[in-house]
């Protein structure tokens, strides 16, 4: 029998976590062995990205936030279990039990890990959420045009993680 601060788990559910976070004891939760609330997934090649990413790194003095450059050579997609160009079209993050959360929400996981709770709140509300979630998918479908990365009116990315089944999705941390 494995316990887990007050649940029960069974041995399927360790297995599980171990896959995803290659370590998960018997005493504790993923959660408390990754101590991270989020891992985002970004395109580092990305000006305007890169320029949030690095202010999110600033902030996060508690280390929260996993931070995983997908345009980085070293990032693989084994494990991972979404494409490269998912991963391009928005903003993806996951949780610390697996769960995706994409566009919009990331944001939310990643200003609350950093202490921004109260500006998250406002971000809920009804209108203001449409308002959000509608802007940023205008903004994620432009992202390339509108940070230069088009080239005589064709926007590409780097195809560098052709081979999915190679090496491995571990990211790196600040």
């Amino acid at each position: 029998m494995f316990r887990a601060i007050g649940r029960m788990r069974t041995p399927w559910s360790l297995l599980s976590c171990q896959v995803r976070y290659n370590s998960c004891m018997k005493t504790q939760t993923c959660q408390t062995v990754t101590g991270h609330d989020v891992e985002v997934f970004y395109d580092g090649d990305c000006p305007l990205c890169l320029r949030e990413i690095n202010m999110l790194r600033r902030k996060d003095s508690r280390g929260k936030i996993r931070f995983t450059n997908i345009a980085d050579p070293s990032f693989h997609l084994l494990n991972v279990g979404k494409t490269y160009d998912e991963l391009m079209q928005r903003i993806h993050g996951r949780l610390p039990d697996g769960t995706w959360i994409e566009g919009v929400e990331v944001f939310r996981r990643l200003y609350t890990a950093v202490g921004f709770g109260p500006l998250v709140a406002v971000t809920r509300l009804p209108i203001i959420s449409q308002i959000m979630d509608v802007g940023y998918v205008l903004f994620a479908r432009n992202r390339l045009r509108l940070t230069g990365r088009c080239q005589s009116g064709v926007c590409g990315i780097k195809a560098n993680h052709v081979d999915e089944g190679a090496g491995n999705s571990t990211g790196s941390d600040p």
